[in-house]
């Protein structure tokens, strides 16, 4: 099925479904996870979907969801950690803790 792959092409399947529930089982029933799209005439209610969907990084409404600002990677088989923005970063720093009695 279209929805279960990992597609690096211009496609855009439109899929019909009942009920929220049912498109999040939908758009979660795959090995992969980089980046999903979502499109709903509420940003609120999107919002909560969008929070559901195991895809690291999700466009709410918009057809563009990279920014060179914001930290790029996906979650499942489409890779762990991410690069690029602040959460980039934390990849190259070492952390120092420092416990001193005052």
């Amino acid at each position: 099925m279209l929805t279960r792959q990992e597609i690096f092409g211009p496609v855009a399947p439109i899929i019909s479904f009942d009920h929220t529930d049912e498109a999040v089982a939908m758009a979660n029933d795959t090995e992969y996870g980089l980046i999903s799209y979502l499109f709903a005439p509420d940003n609120g209610n999107a919002l909560e979907i969008a929070r559901r969907m195991e895809s690291g990084m999700v466009a709410v409404t918009r057809g563009v969801a990279s920014d060179s600002a914001a930290p790029f990677g996906g979650m499942k088989e489409s890779g762990i950690g991410r690069e690029g923005g602040f959460a980039g970063i934390h990849e190259f720093l070492e952390t120092q803790y420092l416990a001193v009695d005052l």
